[in-house]
Parts: C-alpha cells; sequence; structure tokens
C-alpha cells in the first residue's frame, strides 16, 4: 500500500464536513435527545412486534418449568438435557422433572482436560503461538460447547436426576472455578511441552499426564461433589401416583427410561460461507477421546425449518444452535430481525446477508436453546415457541418467541432425527467429513 493510501489523517476541513453533514439530517436534534436519553435500543425498538410475536402455536409441546443454567456457559449442555427430560415427561407424566446437569458438567471437564493433554502433546513441536496451540490455550477450561458434546457425555456416562446431583455454587457460577481450571491446565502445557523439549521417555510424559489428569478430578470433585455410581429414582408422576427404582447406575437409568438413541440424530447447519450439501466437522471441539465427534450437515435455512417443524409435529423437541444476542429482548423473550430498527434511527444501511456476517465475524453460534412450538399457516412457519435456560424471570416464564425471519437469520444449527431427512440427504452422512478450523463460523 503506497504513501496517497494510508495518508488519511482527519484535518480540519474533514471535520467540518463531518459537523455539517450531521446537522443536515432530519430532525437530528431531536433523534440525538431520544438516542441520548434513552439509548440506542429503546429508541429503536418497534412497537409491532408486540403484535408479530403473539404467543399462539398450531403446534406446540407440552412442557413444564424451564431450567436455570445461571452464571454459566452451559447452554448446550442444557439444551441437550431439555430434550431428554421431556421425552420422560411425556412418557412417565412428569412435566416438571429435570436431569442434572452438574453431573455431566462434571465428567465434561474431566473429559476435556485429558483430551487437552493429548492436544498439547501432539503440537509440543509447534512453537507456543502457533494459531492452533494459541487456540488449545485460549480455549482451555471454556464452558461452551456442541450439541455432539453433551451427547458423548450421555453415552459414556449415562444421566441422572437433578436430585441425586443438584446445582453447586460452582456450577451456578463457574467463573472461579473456569479461572482457576485454566491456570492449572495452561500450567501443565508448560509442563509437558518441557518434557517433550527436553527429550523425556514416554513413561514420565505419561507418569505426569496422569498426575495432571488426578489433579483436575480433584479440582471438580471438591467444587461440584464426586458423581454416584448409583442412586434411588424416586418421583411422583403429574398423579400423585410414586414410583421408585433402587440401585440404578447413571447409564442404567438411561438405557431402562430414555429411548433416544444419540447415534440417530443429527446435526443440520446452516452456513452459507460455505458449501451446502456437504458434510462437515470440528475435530478441535470434541471433548472426550474416543466418543462421538462433532459433525454437521450443511443444508439451505429451509431444510433446516422443514425438519424441525417434522419433529415438533411428532412431539419431540429441537436443540437448535443460535446467536441469541442479536434482535433480543431478554426481558420479553422476544426474538424478532426487526425488534430494534437501528438502521433506521441513523439513517444508515447496515444490511449483511448471512453469508457475509459468518464470514466477517459479525454472527456467532452463542447460545443453544430448544424448540418446543410453531405456528404455521398454510403449512408454513411464521413463529416459534422457545425454551431457554435462563430461568422464569425471563420472557414468558422463562419461554421465548421468535418470528420465522429471527430463525432465517440467526439460527445455525438444528438437531433432528436421520429420519426427517430426504434419502440424498441420508446419504451425505456417509461421506468423510471436511474438517473446519477451530476459528470457523460454526464453532
Amino acid at each position: 500500500m503506497d504513501e496517497t493510501q494510508t495518508n488519511s489523517a482527519l484535518s480540519a476541513a474533514d471535520l467540518a464536513d463531518l459537523h455539517a453533514d450531521l446537522t443536515q439530517q432530519p430532525a437530528h436534534d431531536v433523534i440525538s435527545r431520544a438516542v441520548i436519553k434513552n439509548g440506542v435500543l429503546a429508541a429503536s425498538e418497534d412497537p409491532a412486534a408486540a403484535v408479530r410475536l403473539n404467543r399462539t402455536f398450531s403446534v406446540e409441546l407440552d412442557t413444564g418449568a424451564v431450567s436455570n443454567q445461571k452464571h454459566s456457559g452451559r447452554c448446550w449442555l442444557f439444551a441437550t438435557l431439555n430434550t431428554l427430560r421431556h421425552q420422560f415427561a411425556a412418557k412417565y407424566q412428569v412435566k416438571d422433572f429435570e436431569l442434572s446437569q452438574s453431573y455431566l458438567f462434571f465428567w465434561d471437564k474431566v473429559e476435556r482436560a485429558n483430551i487437552f493433554y493429548d492436544r498439547i502433546l501432539a503440537t509440543a513441536d509447534k512453537p507456543v503461538d502457533d494459531r492452533l496451540v494459541s487456540h488449545y490455550l485460549e480455549s482451555a477450561a471454556g464452558d461452551g460447547g456442541q450439541w455432539a458434546m453433551g451427547a458423548a457425555l450421555v453415552q459414556k456416562y449415562g444421566v441422572l436426576p437433578k436430585s441425586a446431583m443438584p446445582e453447586s455454587f460452582n456450577t451456578n457460577d463457574t467463573t472461579g472455578f473456569a479461572a482457576t481450571l485454566g491456570l492449572k491446565l495452561r500450567k501443565d502445557a508448560v509442563t509437558l511441552r518441557q518434557l517433550v523439549a527436553d527429550g523425556a521417555d514416554d513413561a514420565q510424559i505419561a507418569a505426569t499426564r496422569k498426575q495432571a489428569l488426578k489433579e483436575v478430578y480433584r479440582m471438580a470433585a471438591y467444587s461440584f461433589g464426586e458423581p454416584p455410581t448409583t442412586f434411588d429414582l424416586e418421583y411422583k408422576d403429574d398423579k400423585k401416583q410414586y414410583h421408585r427404582d433402587a440401585g440404578l447406575t447413571p447409564q442404567a437409568f438411561y438405557q431402562k427410561y430414555f429411548d433416544a438413541d444419540l447415534d440417530n440424530y443429527v446435526v443440520l447447519a446452516n452456513s452459507p460461507d460455505k458449501a451446502y450439501n456437504e458434510l462437515y466437522a470440528l475435530p478441535s471441539q470434541d471433548n472426550i477421546v474416543g466418543g462421538k465427534h462433532i459433525t454437521m450437515l450443511n443444508l439451505p435455512m429451509a431444510e433446516l425449518k422443514r425438519t424441525a417443524v417434522a419433529q415438533l409435529q411428532a412431539g419431540e423437541a429441537v436443540w437448535f444452535g443460535n446467536d441469541v444476542l442479536q434482535q433480543m429482548s431478554r426481558e420479553r423473550g422476544f426474538l424478532d430481525s426487526q425488534l430494534y430498527k437501528t438502521a433506521d434511527l441513523f439513517g444508515i444501511d447496515l444490511s449483511l446477508t448471512k453469508g457475509q456476517r459468518m464470514a466477517y465475524h459479525e454472527a456467532e453460534v452463542s447460545h443453544a436453546m430448544t424448540l418446543t412450538g410453531v405456528d404455521l399457516v398454510d403449512d408454513q412457519p411464521t413463529r416459534w415457541k422457545v425454551e431457554n435456560s435462563w430461568g422464569e424471570k425471563n420472557g414468558a416464564k422463562g419461554y421465548f418467541v421468535m418470528t420465522d425471519e429471527w430463525m432465517e437469520d440467526f439460527v445455525y444449527e438444528v438437531v433432528v432425527r436421520k429420519d426427517f431427512l430426504t434419502a440424498d440427504q441420508q446419504a451425505l452422512l456417509k461421506r468423510q467429513p471436511v474438517d473446519l478450523a477451530p476459528w470457523d463460523s460454526l464453532a
């Protein structure tokens, strides 16, 4: 780039021109007062959103009280367990039954530390500022995750009722634990990389790694409690009938009481910055060595909607990944692409396609929730009922309502049964997946 292209210092004339442009805008002083007094969002909110977002749905699952992830990034795990608990609730008539998020969160911390050590050792010959090594170090001890990570935990460890391993201070607020675990894992990375650099033998490296994992287990046990190996299932159904099943293991509980074979589900993605009808994988985010891999089939948004509607019509909730912070009112439980008309407020063009948002880092798969209803008009969805995991004080007792346009714009993944796919789409699942970079827009 030559000197003339970089010489963009603002002159007095430039500043005068900026001021003149402002004063020429219609009602600029009125708009300024409204924005300064009320803030950008309140000043731009569309009052007609309440009409678009009325809470009537032609297809609606019978669900109970919402869960609450509180100050943690466990939405992916809550949404996974919400889909399972709704199946249990419907089959055994226990509307407000809840599964233990603490139980699987414990094992996720241990398993992620284990796979972290593998990744650190596998990249020990790379410089510490290598982009891949930097990614592993930066993401150490994170709470976030993908559907397949929750599925992998369920497949290996089963599930518990919440009553058998309740929430703790450190699961409700993971800040302190995450900071300490992150420090510990990075310290372990220093030690393991140094051993490799010094030419230590395999036995010494393995012993050091094993001791490090014991310490992670100890940290998790001190912070969350050690998971029970057996428990007694006790509950009263909605007809007040008492039930008890003693001496269950978490694996036996899942096998006996849950019908969902998680291998029969697939993540459908809508990422227009990539080729459609292609199977992708995110190996950098797998959380269990030898466990379920994160894969997703990239399809046009119409297919994500079609299969989600079919699954809801079959009486089953749908896990979905989205960018919840876009065009959202937490208090009212609104998700509407036209909720805040900030472009109109400032008189500027803010339009980007979904593919452009993903390619230019405007889009992010920041949250996971559960679809529990949809309103169909002439067989086409107009709005969706959403179960969040932020407690009952948000939205309508924790439930949100989403316009179909918001789903089009800000939903990137849905998890559906494979039998809702076409034969051609099912055939795509047999392909060797294309590995995505850890910093991909779907990561």
